[in-house]
Protein backbone atom coordinates (compact mmCIF):
# COMPACT_ATOMS: atom_id res chain seq x y z
CA UNK A 1 0.00 0.00 0.00
CA UNK A 2 0.58 3.35 -0.38
CA UNK A 3 0.35 6.64 1.75
CA UNK A 4 0.97 10.49 0.61
CA UNK A 5 0.95 13.37 2.28
CA UNK A 6 -0.23 16.41 0.76
CA UNK A 7 -1.46 20.22 0.17
CA UNK A 8 -4.87 20.98 -1.75
CA UNK A 9 -6.49 23.95 -1.75
CA UNK A 10 -4.85 25.50 1.74
CA UNK A 11 -5.73 22.40 3.65
CA UNK A 12 -2.92 19.36 3.97
CA UNK A 13 -4.26 16.12 4.03
CA UNK A 14 -2.96 12.08 4.34
CA UNK A 15 -4.17 9.94 1.81
CA UNK A 16 -3.65 6.39 0.71
CA UNK A 17 -3.11 6.58 -3.37
CA UNK A 18 -5.58 4.64 -5.26
CA UNK A 19 -6.16 3.05 -9.19
CA UNK A 20 -4.82 5.57 -11.51
CA UNK A 21 -2.68 8.03 -8.80
CA UNK A 22 -5.97 9.03 -7.24
CA UNK A 23 -5.61 10.39 -3.34
CA UNK A 24 -8.01 9.04 -0.83
CA UNK A 25 -7.99 11.03 1.88
CA UNK A 26 -7.56 9.79 5.51
CA UNK A 27 -10.04 11.09 7.94
CA UNK A 28 -9.48 14.97 8.93
CA UNK A 29 -6.72 14.94 11.43
CA UNK A 30 -5.18 11.29 10.44
CA UNK A 31 -1.61 12.11 9.99
CA UNK A 32 0.54 9.35 8.63
CA UNK A 33 2.83 9.52 11.44
CA UNK A 34 0.18 9.11 14.24
CA UNK A 35 -1.06 6.09 12.10
CA UNK A 36 2.53 4.85 12.30
CA UNK A 37 2.61 5.15 15.75
CA UNK A 38 -0.08 3.46 16.78
CA UNK A 39 1.05 0.34 14.37
CA UNK A 40 1.39 -1.24 11.20
CA UNK A 41 -2.02 -2.86 11.44
CA UNK A 42 -3.91 0.43 12.11
CA UNK A 43 -1.68 2.23 9.20
CA UNK A 44 -3.20 -0.40 6.82
CA UNK A 45 -6.91 -0.28 8.48
CA UNK A 46 -6.84 3.38 7.52
CA UNK A 47 -5.63 2.98 4.01
CA UNK A 48 -8.38 -0.28 3.21
CA UNK A 49 -11.38 2.12 4.95
CA UNK A 50 -9.82 4.91 2.96
CA UNK A 51 -9.89 2.86 -0.73
CA UNK A 52 -12.76 2.24 -0.30
CA UNK A 53 -14.39 5.86 -0.46
CA UNK A 54 -14.52 7.72 -3.42
CA UNK A 55 -10.88 9.06 -4.76
CA UNK A 56 -9.84 12.74 -4.04
CA UNK A 57 -7.84 15.21 -6.43
CA UNK A 58 -5.00 13.18 -9.10
CA UNK A 59 -1.53 13.39 -7.90
CA UNK A 60 -0.48 16.03 -10.47
CA UNK A 61 -3.42 18.37 -8.51
CA UNK A 62 -1.72 18.61 -5.45
CA UNK A 63 1.86 19.90 -3.97
CA UNK A 64 3.28 16.62 -2.39
CA UNK A 65 4.71 16.96 0.54
CA UNK A 66 6.99 14.64 2.48
CA UNK A 67 4.99 11.58 3.58
CA UNK A 68 5.67 12.24 7.06
CA UNK A 69 7.86 14.90 9.33
CA UNK A 70 10.34 11.97 10.48
CA UNK A 71 11.51 12.96 14.58
CA UNK A 72 15.24 12.02 13.23
CA UNK A 73 16.82 10.59 10.59
CA UNK A 74 19.96 9.03 10.42
CA UNK A 75 21.85 8.64 7.25
CA UNK A 76 24.32 5.84 6.65
CA UNK A 77 26.42 5.09 4.07
CA UNK A 78 26.55 1.30 2.76
CA UNK A 79 27.56 1.61 -0.91
CA UNK A 80 31.44 0.92 -0.98
CA UNK A 81 31.23 2.46 -4.60
CA UNK A 82 30.56 5.22 -2.99
CA UNK A 83 32.55 5.46 -0.78
CA UNK A 84 35.43 5.40 -2.58
CA UNK A 85 34.50 7.88 -4.72
CA UNK A 86 33.44 10.50 -2.57
CA UNK A 87 36.82 10.20 -0.42
CA UNK A 88 38.95 11.32 -4.00
CA UNK A 89 36.61 13.70 -4.45
CA UNK A 90 36.16 15.98 -1.39
CA UNK A 91 39.24 14.80 0.85
CA UNK A 92 41.59 13.59 -1.54
CA UNK A 93 41.98 10.15 -0.41
CA UNK A 94 42.01 7.10 -2.00
CA UNK A 95 40.26 3.37 -1.65
CA UNK A 96 37.81 2.75 1.25
CA UNK A 97 39.59 2.69 4.99
CA UNK A 98 38.96 -0.71 6.75
CA UNK A 99 36.96 0.66 9.80
CA UNK A 100 33.96 1.13 7.17
CA UNK A 101 33.45 -2.58 7.20
CA UNK A 102 33.10 -2.70 10.72
CA UNK A 103 29.81 -1.53 11.30
CA UNK A 104 27.18 0.49 9.18
CA UNK A 105 28.26 4.12 9.75
CA UNK A 106 26.04 6.64 9.89
CA UNK A 107 25.13 10.11 11.13
CA UNK A 108 22.53 12.20 12.16
CA UNK A 109 20.76 15.45 9.51
CA UNK A 110 18.62 18.25 9.85
CA UNK A 111 14.83 16.93 10.26
CA UNK A 112 13.74 20.46 9.70
CA UNK A 113 15.19 20.57 6.18
CA UNK A 114 12.81 18.04 5.17
CA UNK A 115 11.20 18.96 1.90
CA UNK A 116 8.87 17.76 -0.46
CA UNK A 117 8.95 15.29 -3.99
CA UNK A 118 8.44 18.16 -6.11
CA UNK A 119 9.10 21.14 -3.76
CA UNK A 120 12.37 23.70 -5.30
CA UNK A 121 15.81 23.04 -3.38
CA UNK A 122 17.73 26.78 -2.20
CA UNK A 123 20.97 27.17 -2.85
CA UNK A 124 22.70 26.38 0.23
CA UNK A 125 24.30 29.94 1.66
CA UNK A 126 28.13 30.36 0.70
CA UNK A 127 28.24 27.31 -1.71
CA UNK A 128 29.53 27.07 -4.68
CA UNK A 129 29.16 23.06 -5.59
CA UNK A 130 25.78 21.69 -5.00
CA UNK A 131 24.97 18.44 -5.27
CA UNK A 132 22.61 15.39 -5.02
CA UNK A 133 22.71 12.02 -3.91
CA UNK A 134 20.23 9.59 -5.06
CA UNK A 135 19.59 6.99 -1.48
CA UNK A 136 16.83 4.80 -0.10
CA UNK A 137 15.05 5.54 3.08
CA UNK A 138 13.57 3.03 5.35
CA UNK A 139 10.91 4.17 8.00
CA UNK A 140 10.76 2.68 11.68
CA UNK A 141 7.29 1.99 12.51
CA UNK A 142 8.01 0.86 16.56
CA UNK A 143 10.49 1.75 19.71
CA UNK A 144 13.30 -0.77 20.08
CA UNK A 145 16.16 -1.14 21.53
CA UNK A 146 19.09 -3.40 21.31
CA UNK A 147 17.77 -5.07 18.45
CA UNK A 148 18.69 -8.30 16.54
CA UNK A 149 18.16 -7.80 12.77
CA UNK A 150 15.70 -10.04 12.97
CA UNK A 151 13.53 -8.02 15.37
CA UNK A 152 14.37 -5.05 13.65
CA UNK A 153 12.94 -5.93 9.91
CA UNK A 154 9.31 -6.41 12.38
CA UNK A 155 9.72 -2.44 12.69
CA UNK A 156 10.27 -1.39 9.08
CA UNK A 157 7.23 0.17 7.99
CA UNK A 158 7.81 1.03 4.79
CA UNK A 159 10.31 3.00 2.41
CA UNK A 160 10.42 6.11 0.53
CA UNK A 161 12.72 7.89 -1.73
CA UNK A 162 15.85 9.93 -0.40
CA UNK A 163 17.53 12.98 -1.73
CA UNK A 164 20.68 13.76 0.61
CA UNK A 165 21.23 17.24 -0.78
CA UNK A 166 24.84 17.98 -0.64
CA UNK A 167 27.38 21.68 -0.45
CA UNK A 168 30.62 19.83 -1.54
CA UNK A 169 32.76 23.19 -0.70
CA UNK A 170 31.28 23.54 2.61
CA UNK A 171 31.32 20.18 3.49
CA UNK A 172 35.02 19.45 2.55
CA UNK A 173 36.13 22.25 4.60
CA UNK A 174 33.93 21.00 7.20
CA UNK A 175 35.35 17.05 7.01
CA UNK A 176 39.18 18.33 7.87
CA UNK A 177 37.86 19.05 11.03
CA UNK A 178 37.37 15.43 11.63
CA UNK A 179 33.58 15.59 13.37
CA UNK A 180 31.84 15.32 10.22
CA UNK A 181 29.18 17.32 8.04
CA UNK A 182 27.23 20.06 9.17
CA UNK A 183 25.95 23.15 6.74
CA UNK A 184 27.23 21.03 3.74
CA UNK A 185 23.97 18.61 4.31
CA UNK A 186 21.76 21.40 5.92
CA UNK A 187 19.39 22.64 3.18
CA UNK A 188 17.05 19.97 2.15
CA UNK A 189 16.60 16.25 2.35
CA UNK A 190 13.95 15.26 0.09
CA UNK A 191 11.48 12.67 0.92
CA UNK A 192 8.45 11.28 -1.46
CA UNK A 193 6.89 10.88 -3.26
CA UNK A 194 4.95 8.46 -1.31
CA UNK A 195 5.09 5.66 1.55
CA UNK A 196 5.08 2.42 0.48
CA UNK A 197 4.61 -0.13 2.86
CA UNK A 198 7.50 -3.10 3.33
CA UNK A 199 5.23 -5.80 2.39
CA UNK A 200 4.59 -4.54 -0.95
CA UNK A 201 8.56 -4.68 -1.24
CA UNK A 202 8.91 -8.21 -0.09
CA UNK A 203 8.82 -9.47 -3.57
CA UNK A 204 12.01 -7.38 -4.48
CA UNK A 205 13.94 -9.33 -1.42
CA UNK A 206 17.40 -11.43 -2.64
CA UNK A 207 18.53 -14.81 -1.19
CA UNK A 208 20.95 -12.56 1.14
CA UNK A 209 18.17 -10.11 2.03
CA UNK A 210 18.45 -7.30 0.36
CA UNK A 211 15.58 -5.09 -1.75
CA UNK A 212 16.78 -5.20 -5.43
CA UNK A 213 15.25 -2.49 -6.58
CA UNK A 214 16.60 -0.52 -9.62
CA UNK A 215 17.71 3.14 -9.05
CA UNK A 216 18.20 5.99 -11.70
CA UNK A 217 19.65 9.07 -11.14
CA UNK A 218 19.24 12.40 -14.22
CA UNK A 219 20.21 16.25 -14.24
CA UNK A 220 17.99 17.72 -16.61
CA UNK A 221 16.59 14.76 -18.86
CA UNK A 222 20.44 13.25 -18.82
CA UNK A 223 20.94 9.92 -16.80
CA UNK A 224 24.33 9.80 -14.35
CA UNK A 225 23.48 7.26 -12.35
CA UNK A 226 22.44 3.91 -12.89
CA UNK A 227 22.92 1.19 -10.05
CA UNK A 228 20.89 -1.33 -7.63
CA UNK A 229 19.61 -0.87 -4.12
CA UNK A 230 21.18 -4.23 -3.55
CA UNK A 231 24.97 -3.64 -3.89
CA UNK A 232 24.32 -2.54 -0.17
CA UNK A 233 26.88 -3.81 2.40
CA UNK A 234 24.30 -4.14 4.60
CA UNK A 235 20.73 -4.50 4.87
CA UNK A 236 18.49 -2.11 6.43
CA UNK A 237 17.41 -4.82 9.37
CA UNK A 238 21.26 -4.65 9.66
CA UNK A 239 21.60 -0.86 9.88
CA UNK A 240 18.40 -0.41 12.09
CA UNK A 241 19.65 -3.26 14.74
CA UNK A 242 22.55 -1.02 14.79
CA UNK A 243 21.05 2.35 14.97
CA UNK A 244 19.02 1.16 18.48
CA UNK A 245 22.39 -0.31 19.83
CA UNK A 246 22.69 1.23 23.43
CA UNK A 247 19.09 3.34 22.58
CA UNK A 248 15.92 3.40 20.95
CA UNK A 249 14.86 3.80 17.52
CA UNK A 250 11.17 4.90 17.53
CA UNK A 251 8.13 5.09 14.95
CA UNK A 252 8.90 7.56 12.06
CA UNK A 253 12.74 7.83 12.34
CA UNK A 254 14.33 7.29 8.95
CA UNK A 255 17.46 5.25 7.99
CA UNK A 256 18.74 6.49 4.93
CA UNK A 257 20.96 4.02 2.74
CA UNK A 258 23.23 6.14 2.16
CA UNK A 259 24.55 7.30 -1.59
CA UNK A 260 24.41 4.51 -4.13
CA UNK A 261 27.20 3.93 -6.59
CA UNK A 262 27.87 4.48 -10.71
CA UNK A 263 26.80 7.74 -10.35
CA UNK A 264 24.61 8.19 -7.32
CA UNK A 265 26.16 11.87 -6.77
CA UNK A 266 28.27 14.02 -8.92
CA UNK A 267 30.96 14.02 -6.12
CA UNK A 268 30.99 10.31 -7.09
CA UNK A 269 31.98 11.13 -11.16
CA UNK A 270 33.74 14.05 -9.56
CA UNK A 271 36.66 11.85 -8.19
CA UNK A 272 36.37 9.23 -10.95
CA UNK A 273 37.78 11.39 -13.44
CA UNK A 274 39.26 13.97 -11.25
CA UNK A 275 37.52 16.73 -12.35
CA UNK A 276 34.09 18.62 -11.66
CA UNK A 277 32.40 17.45 -15.07
CA UNK A 278 29.52 17.05 -15.04
CA UNK A 279 29.68 20.39 -13.25
CA UNK A 280 27.86 20.93 -9.67
CA UNK A 281 24.22 21.95 -9.66
CA UNK A 282 23.00 25.34 -10.29
CA UNK A 283 19.64 27.23 -10.19
CA UNK A 284 17.60 25.72 -12.61
CA UNK A 285 18.73 22.72 -12.89
CA UNK A 286 16.30 19.58 -12.16
CA UNK A 287 17.20 16.52 -10.70
CA UNK A 288 14.67 13.42 -10.79
CA UNK A 289 15.34 10.58 -8.96
CA UNK A 290 13.47 7.06 -9.83
CA UNK A 291 13.83 3.59 -7.58
CA UNK A 292 11.77 1.07 -8.65
CA UNK A 293 8.88 0.22 -7.00
CA UNK A 294 9.08 3.64 -5.13
CA UNK A 295 8.82 6.11 -7.63
CA UNK A 296 10.20 9.42 -9.03
CA UNK A 297 10.97 12.67 -6.86
CA UNK A 298 12.35 15.75 -8.88
CA UNK A 299 13.51 19.58 -7.47
CA UNK A 300 14.39 22.16 -9.60
CA UNK A 301 17.39 24.29 -7.57
CA UNK A 302 16.49 27.69 -6.58
CA UNK A 303 18.30 30.90 -5.37
CA UNK A 304 19.05 30.84 -1.72
CA UNK A 305 20.06 33.80 0.60
CA UNK A 306 23.37 34.84 0.99
CA UNK A 307 25.11 33.67 4.04
CA UNK A 308 24.99 36.07 7.02
CA UNK A 309 28.23 37.05 8.00
CA UNK A 310 30.47 36.27 10.76
CA UNK A 311 33.93 36.33 12.51
CA UNK A 312 36.21 33.61 12.14
CA UNK A 313 36.94 31.90 15.37
CA UNK A 314 39.02 33.64 17.91
CA UNK A 315 42.77 32.74 18.63
CA UNK A 316 42.78 32.67 22.18
CA UNK A 317 45.52 33.63 24.50
CA UNK A 318 44.61 30.87 27.08
CA UNK A 319 45.65 32.46 29.98
CA UNK A 320 44.21 30.71 33.28
CA UNK A 321 43.15 31.86 36.29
Amino acid sequence: MRFATYEHRGLIHAAALGPGERLHPLPPGAGLLDLIRAGAEALHAAGDAALADPPGPHVSRVRLLPPIQPPAIRDFVAFEEHVEGVRRSVGGASGVPEAWYDAPTFYFTNPYAVIGAHDPVPMPPGSAALDFELEVAAVIGGTGRDLTPDQARGLIVGYTVFNDWSARDLQSREMQVGLGPCKGKDTATTLGPYLVTADELEPHRDADGFLRLALTAEVNGTVVGRDLLSNMSWTFEEMAAYASRGTEIRPGDVLGSGTCGNGGCLAELWGRSGQQDPPPLAVGDTVTLTVQGLGTVANTVAPGPEPVALPAGRRRPRTRP
